[in-house]
């Protein structure tokens, strides 16, 4: 029985075909399983409360909850409140890395904002280096009220994907 180049050659490139598509099916569905996103969400909070009296921490939740799990639906029909207990919602693990206050006696403290910006800088390089993306950064501030007021901070959300 004789075999000619052409057949040889058409068998050969039809295995290499199979090669292709199954390295390409293999390619998508790696592709689709990377696209299920995780985030994760890291606080700061930075004291502006004068005379240095505030607390200043980044707050890393080490458990993860189901907002579901504390979610009621209102209607018309049944605005029965939300009876999710508080202490089920508390998070009891959690990274607290100290940072320093705007302010001390003094007044405002560039000392300490640069030392607040090292240490965020650092989570930050953590958190890439481990594979996470700096996605967004949300920040908002309650300053002071007025005489007597004395409370402030400047928060801060850091939300990474992976």
């Amino acid at each position: 029985m004789r075999i000619s180049l052409l057949t040889v050659l058409t068998i050969n490139n039809l295995s290499i075909m199979k090669k292709i598509v199954f390295i390409a099916v293999m390619t998508l569905a790696a592709a689709f399983t990377a696209n299920a996103q995780q985030y994760k969400v890291i606080t700061s909070v930075e004291s502006i409360v004068p005379n240095g009296l505030g607390r200043s921490r980044i707050i890393n939740a080490l458990e993860d909850k189901d907002y579901k799990e504390y979610t009621s639906v209102q209607t018309e029909e049944d605005n029965t409140r939300n009876k999710a207990d508080r202490g089920d919602i508390r998070v009891k693990n959690f990274e607290e890395t100290k940072l320093l206050n705007f302010y001390n006696l003094g007044g405002i403290r560039f000392q300490n904002i640069a030392a607040n910006d090292a240490l965020i800088t650092s989570m930050i390089n953590d958190m890439i280096s481990n594979g996470w993306e700096l996605a967004f950064v949300v920040s908002g501030v309650e300053s002071e009220g007025g005489k007597g007021d004395g409370q402030g901070i400047f928060i801060t959300r850091y939300i990474f994907k992976k």
